[in-house]
């Protein structure tokens, strides 16, 4: 009974063995929420689970927590929808296949329905800015359809030829899409906080992203060596740059028509010495950037 105290807030009875406000283990991520919303939708998964009467069948982590070895993130976009039966998903959500494969494993239909492509008159499958797996795509397909827009603007352009300030011949063609830089940084700071530390002390910055839109913003400060050869319609994340400075990258990135959308950062902290309080700390960040 010990285990069934330490997952819940209200203690249960044999005639209802869950109780009223549960605690799940979901990945790694741990989420409390009613009973009565994770039975909210019948049939599915969460419901199997939650209506059964064994309940010593299910899986607990080392606290008690009734435990699902699925994506703890994304478990909070299954939670929204168990709430109310509606999906909220935040602009430029970059994860929704993934999250329509987690709906499809919870065994919720009406959530998968919501977040499969649309269809559209032109193309079997609409374009959905919220696909991922870029490396099904055809590059020839996308090359097809950027020279068929080039040619309807060369058509459409007085004289039959692009208007170009600087007096080149070609087009100023912006693409839309994400780029992703992160970095691990380090710094040691000792027993006094007003001594010298070294802060944000970057090794190397990385980049991730297609490789056309790679190239476009930091053209020859590109460093491609880990993955040269790069089809342009492919995506990377092997990519860094030659320099060390995080402005210089956000300022390149902001010439280029780029704004942050999102970032992240995880830290962890270490002595530097048995001898001493000196501490380093190590962080990895993350930085989104989307251009439309």
């Amino acid at each position: 009974m010990a285990l069934v105290d330490n997952a819940s807030c209200a203690k249960p009875s044999d005639e209802f063995p869950f109780p009223e406000i549960i605690e799940l283990n979901v990945g790694g991520q741990v989420y409390i929420t009613r009973h009565l919303t994770l039975v909210s939708v019948p049939g599915s998964l969460l419901w199997e689970m939650f209506t059964q009467k064994n309940i010593h069948s299910l899986a607990r982590d080392s606290k008690g927590r009734f435990f699902v070895d699925r994506d703890g993130f994304l478990f909070r976009y299954i939670l929204d929808y168990m709430r109310d039966q509606q999906l909220v998903l935040p602009d430029h959500f970059p994860e929704r296949n993934r999250l329509q494969r987690e709906a499809e494993y919870f065994k919720l239909p009406e959530l998968v329905k919501m977040l499969s492509p649309k269809l559209s008159k032109q193309n079997s499958i609409g374009d959905d800015p919220c696909q991922s797996d870029p490396e099904e795509l055809s590059p020839n397909a996308d090359m097809a359809r950027n020279l068929a827009s080039a040619s309807a603007a060369l058509t459409n352009a007085p004289g039959g030829s692009f208007a170009s300030s600087g007096g080149g011949a070609g087009p100023d063609i912006r693409r839309s899409g994400f780029i992703t830089i992160g970095y691990r940084g380090t710094y040691t700071l000792g027993r006094d906080s007003q001594t010298d530390a070294k802060f944000r002390r970057v090794a190397r910055i990385m980049v991730c992203g297609k490789t056309s839109l790679a190239k476009e913003v930091f053209g020859d400060t590109l460093n491609e060596s880990r993955d040269p050869d790069r089809p342009p319609e492919r995506y990377t994340s092997r990519y860094y740059l030659k320099f060390t400075f995080l402005e210089q990258a956000f300022d390149k990135l902001a010439n280029a028509g780029f704004h942050m959308v999102a970032c992240n950062s995880t830290g962890t902290c270490a002595f530097a010495h048995d001898q001493t309080d000196d501490k380093i700390w190590t962080s990895y960040t993350e930085y989104v950037f989307y251009r439309e």
